[in-house]
């Protein structure tokens, strides 16, 4: 039997988990490594850690798994996007700290391409908002930052690399500096329509084009890892952002199919087909794979809060002792009571692209309990999601048939019932429901034969359960005008002294 090692690095633990070629995870082994906030809105990993925690992860899935080495047909590696790092190109030894895609330290220089009159041509070549969620000016921002980098850059000393290409440099023995092209999209280095790194964007941003990885389709073989790692060499044979390789692995083929992914933040994706399609109301257009010669668009709602309001509620307020307790805490209160709270800690995504906003609970009063509180931030991320695929409809003149959801919060019925109500549309969870993972080891199967084709990939995904609305349209008019004032008041909050 062929096996897949799909790598799942994501924002705060790095996963692998070997697959069969029936889609059964074998084994699997995670890993969750330290968040570092230097200042206020501001969000660094350690890239020794990101590479530590994978390699460690991986390793011990082969293991457990009591799997052949030789029977492991490819890597499949998947990653938390836009988060930059920037190496020697030598010792590949980091220069700087990950800046991860959380971080808002680029305001700044967002606001300075504002003012300078860059947004409409990046907007047009890219499908991305000016946003310090991005890669472009987290690269400027250490090459500015570390005394003499530019220079060192310039020469070729340097590479950068999201996170992908970081994994693919290392494993590889420093043979392979390549990304893919769900990654590079998301830099605004790179044109949609060319699908090429673009000379006047790098002008624009002043990044050197030596430094830049080279860009690949989503499925094929970029290169071999060092046979010391594993034992032997096995192909790195597919590569896709998180979001992107869940929407693959959600198996969303057809033009129109959705899924939305709970994770840190929560993202919905929309397969547009063939040809970009450019918002008109903040949403990201996006590659969503590319197999060959044929690419794949899709147009993306970014939140940048979901998941991680429940760890707030865990390591902030200390509410709850693990985040599996929050379902328990919410169902302790019938309703929100009345609380709304928009989790705007690092500022607001798809629609509002607000990075002044903060985060807000309203709607208090001597009644409010712990349980308020949690049931209040778990509807958040049906709120946000709410808002997304009002805008999603918009643009694309799509109405959803349903909604394919995953990761970690899924697990929460209440929350998908809940979510199914506010969009009146049935929600559908698969029965294996990390599907990012499952996504990067499609990809790589498919560069490598395991799977011969979409139609037989797309054979091996299960529904789990389906959630039904069951939400009167008073009540769901109720919730839409509050959650609209909550984030109302949430908004321009940071003002520039």
């Amino acid at each position: 039997m062929n096996y897949i090692l799909a790598l799942d690095q994501g924002t705060t633990s790095s996963r692998a988990i070997l697959f069969d070629e029936n889609t059964h995870p074998v084994a699997q082994a995670q890993q969750e490594f330290e968040q570092i906030y230097p200042s206020p809105g501001h969000v660094e990993h350690d890239p020794e850690a990101i590479w530590a925690s994978q390699l460690e992860t991986a390793q011990q899935a082969i293991e457990k798994s009591g799997v052949d080495v030789e029977d492991v047909a490819a890597i499949g590696i998947t990653n938390q996007r836009e988060t930059v790092i920037l190496w020697e190109k030598e010792t590949g030894k980091p220069v700087y700290n990950a800046i991860v895609w959380q971080s808002r330290i680029t305001d700044p220089i967002c606001q300075k391409l504002k003012a300078d009159g860059h947004e409409k041509t990046i907007r047009e070549k890219t499908g991305l908002v000016v946003d310090a969620y991005f890669s472009g000016t987290k690269v400027q921002y250490i090459l500015d930052s570390v005394e003499g980098l530019r220079e060192r850059a310039e020469k070729g000393e340097i590479l950068f690399g999201t996170v992908d290409s970081f994994l693919i440099w290392r494993l590889t023995g420093g043979t392979v500096h390549a990304t893919d092209v769900t990654n590079a999209c998301r830099t605004m280095l790179f044109n949609l329509h060319t699908m090429q790194w673009d000379d006047e964007l790098l002008e624009i941003l002043n990044i050197p084009r030596c430094i830049l990885p080279e860009v690949k389709p989503s499925s094929g073989v970029f290169g071999e890892t060092k046979a010391e790692l594993f034992g032997r060499a096995i192909p790195i044979a597919g590569c896709a952002g998180d979001q992107q390789a869940a929407t693959f692995g959600q198996a969303c083929f057809e033009v129109g199919d959705a899924k939305n992914t709970y994770g840190t933040g929560c993202f919905m994706l929309l397969n547009t087909g063939s040809k970009p399609v450019i918002s008109e109301n903040g949403l990201l257009t996006t590659v969503g794979w590319q197999i060959g010669d044929e690419v794949t668009y899709c147009l993306e709602g970014s939140i940048f809060i979901a998941g991680a309001v429940v760890q707030w509620l865990r390591d902030g307020l200390g509410l709850i002792e693990e985040s599996v307790g929050v379902e328990a805490l919410a169902a302790t209160e019938p309703d929100n009571g009345g609380v709304y709270f928009v989790p705007a800690f690092v500022g607001l995504g798809t629609p509002y692209w607000d990075s002044s906003a903060r985060g807000t609970i309203i709607g208090l009063t001597r009644g409010s309990t712990a349980g308020h509180l949690a049931r209040a931030a778990v509807e958040s991320m049906s709120f946000q999601t709410m808002d997304v695929l009002e805008t999603m409809q918009k643009d694309s003149g799509v109405t959803l048939a349903r909604l394919k959801v995953d990761g970690g919060a899924t697990v929460n019925n209440e929350l998908l019932s809940f979510q199914a109500g506010l969009l009146d549309v049935p929600v559908t969870r698969p029965k294996f429901q990390e599907t990012t993972a499952l996504g990067a080891a499609f990809l790589a199967g498919l560069a490598v034969g395991v799977w011969k084709d979409l139609e037989s990939i797309a054979s091996h995904w299960e529904v789990d359960k389906e959630f039904q609305p069951d939400m009167s349209d008073k009540e769901r008019s109720e919730h839409t005008a509050n959650w609209h004032r909550a984030v109302k008041a949430s908004r321009n909050w940071v003002v520039d002294e």
